[in-house]
Order: structure tokens, then sequence, then C-alpha cells
């Protein structure tokens, strides 16, 4: 604990004993919402709990939690409910001795699920074996089964405890829960029958409803719809979407089967639920004489059935009243009123005494039958201070009951405290405190106080009311310092009294009770002839509630307060016997909002739970005590007397350190065993000192331990590193003589492979002409030619010569099919006509190779170029190529500008728009040309009338236009490359000479003895 007092400004101090304004409620209060705002919801009060409701779920009810608190010193840990949980066991198991845990709080601040976290923690963290498996789970599961059964929605709370319960778990000497008993508490028996706006009735009505099975809710006469109830609609909310009553009910069913409830007992116990709100739909009229009747006697037939009652006698008892009178037995017949209230009261007396018989079922169901001694830890959890809008008799018995409470926890805190100095050898000084025992005789004194009075008024003869019972209190405690109405009080305070209120100064506050319904509420009475019926039912539970003795017993029974008293007398008496654990439960708003801190609301449950006066006490003697041994350990490194160790008995090394740090003999005590410290502020510094300490040793401890393992790890890594080479040397020479080993293999191997490679393939040359044709096949991979005109190939050995040839013929197809797939269809009708070329003139006519790079054009003149004429006397021929030439004359070999056509069937030689001459491929003799770099082409026809002789051309682009003639005509075999002259054919019978010469200039004439010469120049190669 100490440890968290260095975060006290941000998330206030673990222990409210340690404030310093420990008066201050403002104080008390702060510290308590920056807990809550962190989400710490439990602070001591020594070894009290306060609990604030955090309306959320929070991580700290896991099983790690419940591992982490057991067995740990009470002031280790944070405050927790599983520490008060765990002490309490821890002393009872050590000491033997009975403990119990008061849990107490208004409604919705949390108490019944501390209670059932408590449960939780024992099931988990004592010793089991599988017989006790049972005990513990009927442990868990009593609890759905009674708040089912005594649990109600309230305007502050959807599962508001409507009694109080008391639970014993007995252990065995191993420490094992073996067994249970409960004791209940004045059940609101009035809500059966009334709820205020905003509320509901049990739970166990809407649960049965909503998820009973359809079989059994017919055979109870039931239908699902709890709007169709009287006793269920009166707060007009039976539906709360919080709250899932099929689901609640599906737990209840489960708990039964383990609880051990036989399925007859069930049937008996849901019949009476059933019964009950069967019992608030029976409506009475009234007759002419002013007497109430049933005119629908659908319910009370229902009723008869599920009770197991005669028919006529339950209505008649419900409609008349049975007076003895002497020796006479005398029927009276109620009015409509005396019949509703007659009707009511059945009702709560049947759901009061179940609800005995059903805590009582539970208590056979853990009972231990072993007798060996037991000890207990009991859970109480009981309502808190109420103080409502109006207070009636129920808040009345609560307060009362807290006042009592309060009364025991203020005397054993002080008991606590004064052996506590008493063991530890300190003067005991007296502590000023509120003594509350006034207020509680005020209210149980006997003749005098507020139940005797009540009970005298209920009981006298003649007519009592709520007004005469008043009265009574004003003329007997009328001049009590803790008691006023408005007749008694003063000018100021009686405007705030109502005539029928009176008003209790409690240790609390002032509550304002309003006394109308007291005498009724106390009395409780059911009408004889009712009992009668009841007590000769046929349904067990109903007739072990009621017995037959019951009837001869003439005397009055108890009143209700009168009860209470004597059960709550009966309750301080087993908490006196027992060591005490408290846990005060808060209410942060009545929104039930997680996070939200209602100053106002939460200051008036610390005034109403006595928690600034359980403070007072706790720090009227000694804020802090700690045993010597534990300060030592803590503390002992702020003096260098006590650090490292002190050797000697603690209590003298503790002297030596509060010397050492300075303590003023005011500010503490030296007990036997423990150190007493009076201020907070004097534990606040020694443990911010000691935080500093911390820092300056935790400093150097780093240091020295970095060292020290810096230190080992580098041993470690020399030590790794030289085993480390050593064990890679001897890897290495291994390897390396492997290694060398199998080089001289394979070189061996080779050398004879190299010896006998000429040889057939065999064993011993194998392995060398593999890697011969591995290597040479590697490095033809990366010297293949790129394309088809790369004739590069590498040099093969001699073995692979052949192998060599097939992959070079292998590889130029691929390179040409490649290339082929990848040439377009222009490009291939060129390459077709230059492969012509190529067969025509390659190697005979100069001008050949500076022709090839020149690709060929479709045509050199359009067809647009050519007179209309022309292309009428063509008429239907396609013409495929046009080319201006030059035409020599047969007669002086005159130059002619004409135009040579060439159309699918004929080549045409064109004059402006006459045809000068038409030759028919398929009459072409053939086509001659020169081998010298002159354009003339001469088209050589056959000897007819048609033909005027051979044509003689000279043709700018020999190549192309040759070649597009031979094509043309397919008959590329015709055409001749001749040297030095040629003869040609002028007309019919005569031939002339063309003769070819090399010059200076390139001219064409006709020479002196009639030859045509042509003259080309020569071309540079």
């Amino acid at each position: 604990m100490e440890g968290a007092l260095i975060a006290r400004d941000r998330v206030g101090v673990q222990d409210f004993v340690l404030l310093d304004s420990h008066t201050s409620e403002t104080a008390f209060l702060n510290n308590l919402r920056k807990r809550y705002q962190e989400n710490l919801i439990y602070t001591y009060i020594g070894t009290l709990l306060v609990s604030v409701n955090p309306y959320q779920e929070l991580d700290i009810y896991t099983m790690t939690q419940m591992q982490l608190y057991r067995g740990v010193n009470f002031f280790e840990l944070p405050p927790h409910l599983y520490a008060i949980a765990d002490n309490a066991y821890r002393l009872m198991c050590s000491e033997y001795n009975n403990h119990f845990i008061l849990i107490s709080g208004e409604s919705g601040a949390g108490k019944t699920e501390a209670s059932k976290k408590i449960l939780q923690y024992y099931a988990v963290t004592c010793p089991t074996t599988e017989q006790l498996q049972v005990v513990r789970d009927r442990l868990l599961l009593s609890n759905p089964v009674l708040e089912a059964f005594g649990n109600a929605k309230t305007l502050r709370n959807d599962n508001s405890s409507r009694f109080g319960k008391y639970m014993d778990i007995q252990f065995d000497f191993k420490g094992a829960p073996v067994g249970g008993h409960i004791l209940s508490y004045l059940i609101e028996k009035s809500r059966v029958v009334h709820q205020n706006h905003g509320e509901r009735n049990f739970h166990i009505f809407y649960q049965l409803l909503e998820g009973g099975e359809k079989e059994l809710l017919g055979w109870l006469g039931l239908e699902r719809n709890p709007q169709k109830y009287a006793y269920l609609i009166q707060g007009k909310c039976a539906k709360v979407f919080s709250i899932n009553d099929k689901n609640d009910w599906k737990i209840v069913r489960k708990a039964f089967s383990i609880i051990d409830f036989t399925e007859r007992d069930l049937q008996h116990l849901f019949g009476i639920v059933a019964s009950v709100l069967h019992l608030g739909n029976i409506q009475f009229e009234e007759d002419s004489n002013g007497h109430s009747i049933i005119r629908d006697g659908t319910q009370i037939k229902w009723i008869s059935k599920l009770l197991g009652a005669h028919l006529s006698i339950l209505q008649e008892a419900l409609t008349h009243r049975k007076i003895e009178a002497r020796s006479e037995e005398v029927l009276s017949p109620l009015n409509v009123d005396m019949a509703f209230y007659a009707r009511d009261a059945v009702a709560k007396a049947i759901y009061g005494r179940t609800f005995t018989w059903l805590v009582n079922k539970i208590n056979n169901s853990l009972a231990n039958k072993d007798s060996t001694r037991k000890t207990v830890i009991g859970l109480l959890d009981i309502y808190g201070f109420e103080v409502l809008d109006t207070n009636s008799f129920e808040q009345f018995c609560i307060n009362y009951c807290n006042e009592k409470l309060q009364q025991l926890l203020i005397e054993m805190t002080l008991k606590a405290e004064q052996e506590e100095y008493k063991l530890e050898g300190i003067e005991w000084e007296q502590i000023p405190y509120f003594n509350n025992k006034i207020i509680c005789d005020l209210v149980e004194e006997k003749h005098k106080g507020i139940i005797s009075i009540l009970d005298e008024e209920c009981l006298r003869p003649g007519e009592a009311t709520d007004l005469s019972f008043l009265e009574k209190l004003e003329e007997k405690v009328g001049d009590h310092a803790h008691f006023v109405t408005r007749k008694l009080a003063d000018q100021k305070t009686r405007k705030s009294i109502d005539w029928v209120d009176f008003r209790l100064l409690h240790y609390a506050g002032e509550v304002t009770y309003s006394a109308v319904g007291f005498l009724e509420k106390n009395n409780d009475l059911l009408y004889r002839n009712l009992k009668e019926v009841l007590c000769n039912s046929k349904n067990g539970i109903i007739r072990e509630c009621f017995l037959l003795s019951e009837l001869d017993n003439r005397r009055r029974p108890e009143t209700v307060a009168t009860q209470f008293k004597n059960s709550l007398t009966s309750l301080i008496e087993i908490l006196m016997s027992k060591e005490p654990s408290y846990v005060r439960c808060i209410k942060p708003n009545e929104l039930k909002e997680p996070g939200k801190f209602d100053d106002f609301l939460i200051r008036h449950q610390v005034k109403y739970l006595g928690l600034m006066e359980h403070l007072r006490v706790r720090r009227a003697g000694f804020a802090y005590r700690r045993k010597y041994e534990i300060f030592l350990q803590r503390y002992k490194s702020l003096c260098p007397a006590t650090w490292p160790n002190w050797n000697g008995p603690a209590a003298e090394g503790v002297e030596k350190l509060i010397k050492h740090l300075g303590y003023k003999p005011e500010e503490y005590k030296l007990g036997r065993t423990k150190i007493f410290i009076r201020f907070p502020k004097t534990l606040f510094a020694t443990e911010d000192a000691f935080e500093l300490r911390k820092y300056i040793l935790v400093s150097r401890l780093q240091a020295k331990y970095k060292g020290r393992l810096g230190k080992r790890e580098f041993k470690k890594k020399r030590d790794a590193a030289i085993k480390l080479e050593a064990c890679w040397r001897g890897v290495l020479a291994r390897k390396a003589a492997k290694k060398r080993s199998w080089a001289v293999q394979i070189i061996r191997k080779f050398i004879k492979g190299f010896i006998n490679r000429k040889k057939p393939l065999c064993p011993e040359d194998v392995e060398f002409v593999r890697l011969v044709q591995y290597n040479y096949l590697m490095k033809l991979r990366d010297h293949l030619p790129k394309n088809v005109l790369d004739k590069s190939w590498l040099q093969p050995p001699s073995i692979l010569e052949e192998v060599s040839e097939m992959l070079q013929n292998m590889c130029i197809r691929n390179l040409v099919r490649k290339y082929c797939q990848g040439v377009p269809p222009e490009r291939k009708v060129q390459l077709e006509q230059k492969v012509v070329t190529s067969a025509v003139f390659r190697g005979k006519k100069e001008g050949y190779q500076q022709s090839i790079n020149q690709p060929f054009m479709d045509t050199r003149l359009k067809e647009s170029d050519l007179n209309p004429r022309v292309l009428q006397l063509i008429q239907g021929e396609k013409i495929k190529y046009v080319t201006p030439v030059i035409k020599y004359d047969r007669n002086g070999f005159k130059a002619r500008e004409r135009l040579l056509v060439l159309t699918q069937a004929s080549a045409c030689v064109v004059e402006m728009a006459k045809i000068k001459q038409k030759i028919d491929y398929s009459t072409l003799k053939g086509i001659s040309t020169s081998n010298l770099s002159d354009g003339i082409v001469v088209i050589h026809v056959p000897e007819d009338n048609k033909q005027k002789g051979d044509a003689i051309l000279h043709c700018e682009h020999i190549f192309e236009t040759v070649t597009k003639l031979c094509m043309l005509a397919n008959k590329q075999n015709l055409v001749k490359v001749v040297q030095g002259s040629l003869r040609f054919r002028v007309g019919s019978g005569k031939e002339g000479t063309m003769v070819f010469t090399v010059g200076q200039e390139p001219q064409v004439f006709k020479a002196k003895n009639g030859q045509l010469t042509v003259v080309s120049t020569q071309m540079s190669s």
C-alpha cells in the first residue's frame, strides 16, 4: 500500500486514515472522486472497505486477480473486495475463530454484487473435492433463487434486495467450504399487493410468465402477458429492457435442480406463485345488503385447484370473517373494502411464509451433517439507511436496523483499537464519539420505546388509529431530544412536518416518518377462517407453512416490529460472537451512469453510512501502524546503519531508522511488535524519501548489474568464439582435405578421358566427353548468330564436328523461319522482286550492287497521270506498272519520250493519247540488256505483220522495269545480259546491231557504220 502513496496527488490515498484533513468531509469526497475517476472503486478506512458502484464491467474480478490476492498480507496490495474476503478467511484458518463480513449501503450501491463476488472468491480459492463441489455449487446458486423471490425492480435499482440476508459459510479444519446456513430478515410483503409507480413486483412472477413452458402455464391457468394481472401492473413497468426475465428463468430452473428441489416441490411452489396472481385478479362487488360477493368465479377456481382448498369454503373465507364470542363462532359478512383487505392479507401471508419455507429448504440442502466443529464466515447483505420522499413502517425498521449495526460497528472498532493498544503496551487514550445507544433505546426500550408503544396501540381494545398512536408517542417520548412531531416542534421546524408525521434524529441525520399504515403493517393480521383454509390446504408447502397447531394457539401472534426486533437482537448476538469485517457500498449517481460522480448524493451516503464517524474513531489514535519487520524491510535503505542488512532485533533497527529520519516524539510510538505513526504527513515524508532513495539505489544496482552482465557476456562470447574458431578450423581442414581428394580423382579421371578421347565412348572417357560437350554447348549458347546474314559459328572440337554442323543448320533454319514470319506482306513482295532481280542481274550487270538497297516502287506514274484515251484503248486490263522511257526509232534511232505501261497481259509503249506499240506477253521472244551501267533494254517480238520490230527503250530504273516486265510475263529465263553488242530486228526481214562501249559521258547515237552505239560511264566498285 505504501508504494501507491507516491501517486497520491493523482489517484488519492488508498486508506482514508492517511488523509491529512481527516475531519474534512470535502477532503474525504475529493479523495473518493480521484479514485473513482481512475476506476479505483475500492478504498480502505483502516480495515473497513468503501466500495463505489462503477456501473460498468471492470477487469478486476478475473481468476488472475483472485490468485493475486490469495494468501497475501491485507495491506500489501491495493484495496479490493478479495482482500477483505481473503483476510477473513486466513484469520479464520489460522486462529480457528468465526468471522463475518457486513455489507451495507443503499439500494443500487452494489451490495448484492459484492456478496456474489465474495462467494465466487471462496468457490475458486478454497480447497475442494468432488463432494465439496456440490456444496459450492449450491452456495453459489442459492443466490439466483433468493433474488428471484426476494428481489425486485425499484426506482433506484433494477435488482434491489427487498429482504435482509445473513449467510453463514461453514468450513472444515482444512479450510474447505462444507455447508451453509441462511437467515432472512423482513421480506417486504407489502410489495406483493402494491408497487409504487416505476417499480415492479418480485422477479419470480415476471420470470414465470416470460420463461415458463407453455404446458406449465396452462396447468397453472396463467397467460404469458403480465398486463393481465392486477398485482403486476400497479407500477406500470411490467416490461424492463435491462432485465431479461426469460434468461433469468432458465438460471433459476437450473438452480432448483442443483439445490435439490423435487418436481413435487416445484409443482407446489409454482402453484403458490400462480395462486397469488389469481388472488390479485379476484374482484368483489356489493350485494343489496352492502356485503361483498364474488360474481366471477374463474380466478377462485384456479386458486382452489392450486392450493388444494375446498372451493366453497375458500369463497366463504374471502367474503366473511369468523368471530368468536365466548363458546360460539359467528360468521360476519365483510364489506367490499374489508374483503379486499382480506384478499391482500392472504396474498402477503402466503408469499411471506413461502419465502421463509424457501430459505429453510435451501438451508436443508446446504446443511452439513458432519458433527465435527466447523468455523464460519458470515455474509450480511442488509439494507442500508433509507431516506425516501415518504418514509413508512418499512423505512422505520430498516433505519432501526442500521442504528443497531452502526452501534455494533463503533463498539467493535473501538474494542479492536483498545485490544491492539493493550497488546502493544501503548496507553489507551479515550476517544470521543457519538454513541447512538440513545437512539436505539428510543426505538427498542421495553415499555418506553417506540416499538413497545406501537405494540400497545395494536393490542389495546377499542378503536386504535395511526393518529392515536402518534398521540401516544407525543405523550410518552415527546421529551426525548431525538424525537419531534409537528405539535412538539418549534415554529421553524413545524412547517416541514405534517400532522401525521414524526421525526427521529438518527446518527446519519433527520428522517421524517409518516405514521399512516404503521398499525396495519405492524399487525399484519390474517382472519382465522382464512388461516383455517390454508392449514387444511393440500399444497405441501402451504401445509408446512400454516400448521394446524396454530389454530389451537389462542394467543395473539407477535407483531411485525417485535419479530423484527427479536430477530435483530439475535443477529447482533451472532455478530458479536464473530470477528468483523466491513464493506460500505456507495451509489455514485441516480442515473446508473459510469464515471458520473454526484457530490450531493455521495455526501448524503457518506453521512448516513457513518463513514466520517468511523474515520474519526480510527484516526483518533494513530494513522499508520506496521510490524517492525515489515517497516524495517521497506525503509531500511534510508539509514546507513540498517542498510543493506540489519543483524539485530527488528525493534532496535526501527529505532535507529526513525532517529536517523528525525521523527519527533509526538509523531510516533513504539509498541511491542509494531511502530505506530500518528500523522499521515510523517509517513508521506518517509515514503517520498524512500522513493528518491529507491531511484539512487536502482541506478547503482543497474550500473553494477549491467557491468557484471557485460563482463559475463564478454567472457561467454570470447569462450564461444574460441570454441567456434577451433571447430570451424577443423571443419575447413576436413573440407579442404575432402576437396583435394575429390579433385585428384576428377583430374585422374579427365586425364584418362583425354588420352582415350579418340576412341568410341567408353567408361574411361565418358566423363571427359560429357564435359567437352557441356563446355562447348555452354560457350555456343553465348555465341549463336544473331541474324540470317551472320555466318559466324564457334569452332567445334573434333569429336563434335558432326553435331556442330547439325546445330548450325538448325540454327540458320530457325533464324530464317523467324525472319520470314516477321516480314510484312509489302516487304515480302519487295523481296520476291529482289530475288528475281538477283537471279537475272547478279554478277552480270554493272550497278546491280547499288540497286539492292533501293526499294522498288509499285509504279512510277499513277493511273490518273495517263490520258483517258489510253485508258479506253487498254480497256479492262488492270494496269500494274507505268514508267517514263525513251524509245529509239528504227529509222535513224531518234529518241522519243514515251510511257511504258505494263498491264496484266501486255506491255504498251504509249505516246500521248496513242498506243504506239502493244506487245502481248505470250508473244514476247526475249528481253535484252547490256552488262554495262546504261539503261537500254530491248524487247524482242516475233516476226509478223502486227509488230514493226523490236522495241528499243532507255529506262532510268532499268532493274525495276525489267524485273516487273519479266515477272508479269512470267519469263525470267528470256532475259539476256549481253556483252559488246546485240542484234535486234528493225522491220520485216531487217536486223540492226547495237554496240555497247564505255566512255567519259553516257550517250546513245548512230555510228557512221549505221550501228546504234550506247556509251556508258565506268562505275566505281
